[in-house]
């Protein structure tokens, strides 16, 4: 695991050579998806599993390494996000520590996670926006970063309910899969959406856009996107 970690981020750090050098306090980031999805529902019948002390201490030492900030990423299955990041409160006050939510598996009660996408609402962002924002004030900690993933317009509803809070950096990051084209297309269908005070961000899939012999984009094309990401995922 520790061989796979440096490897990722190795990759990383060559892939933000491309982009314009700009003062950006949370610098490059790693991101685990801690509340991981499953196909079963698990013995409190929320279909997730959230990763082990160990496992987040691993990459956590790893985003030190780089001098970067880690992000939790919750998929909660049937599970609210609230109660899921809570349960990671301990890395949470940590200064280099933030959260990612994942809404696309995020299932009604009779929903099975995998049968057809999930959904939140700019409410749920918001009262885990409101607890990263009270912990930080707690704690003294610099801003949180928070981030939620978009695939889809209706992935995320009222998403006019998330509130700017003091002592946390939001951004919407947009998931679209395929070409160039088509990942443009979703970008500018879901920027309209955005609120104001939210930052704009970007995910990038190495497999996944280069499938059916696509170019991945490159960092210029990423970067005369608007409004232009600050936030560049890769996976």
């Amino acid at each position: 695991m520790t061989g796979d970690l440096r490897a990722a981020g190795a990759r990383l750090m060559r892939q933000i050579g491309g982009f314009p050098r700009q003062h950006h306090p949370f610098g490059p980031v790693v991101e685990l998806i801690a509340t991981t999805v499953q196909a079963a529902p698990g013995a409190d019948g929320q279909y997730r599993t959230r990763a082990s002390a160990a496992t987040v201490r691993r990459y956590l030492d790893q985003a030190r390494r780089m001098k970067g900030t880690l992000l939790l990423n919750v998929q909660p299955g049937r599970a609210a996000f609230l109660p899921e990041v809570r349960a990671y409160e301990r890395w949470l006050r940590e200064p280099d520590v933030g959260i990612a939510l994942d809404p696309e598996w995020a299932v009604d009660g009779d929903q099975v996670p995998g049968r057809e996408f999930g959904h939140t609402t700019g409410a749920e962002l918001d009262q885990v926006a409101r607890y990263l924002s009270g912990l930080a004030k707690r704690h003294d900690l610099p801003p949180r970063l928070m981030i939620y993933h978009q695939l889809a317009s209706r992935i995320v509803r009222g998403e006019s309910a998330l509130r700017a809070h003091d002592g946390v950096s939001m951004v919407k990051v947009v998931d679209g899969i395929g070409s160039p084209a088509a990942k443009k297309a979703t970008w500018r269908r879901l920027m309209k959406t955005k609120p104001k005070h939210v930052a704009a961000g970007f995910k990038l899939f190495y497999d996944e856009d280069t499938r059916h012999g696509q170019p991945l984009m490159t960092p210029a094309q990423v970067m005369a996107l608007r409004p232009t990401p600050a936030y560049v995922v890769y996976e």
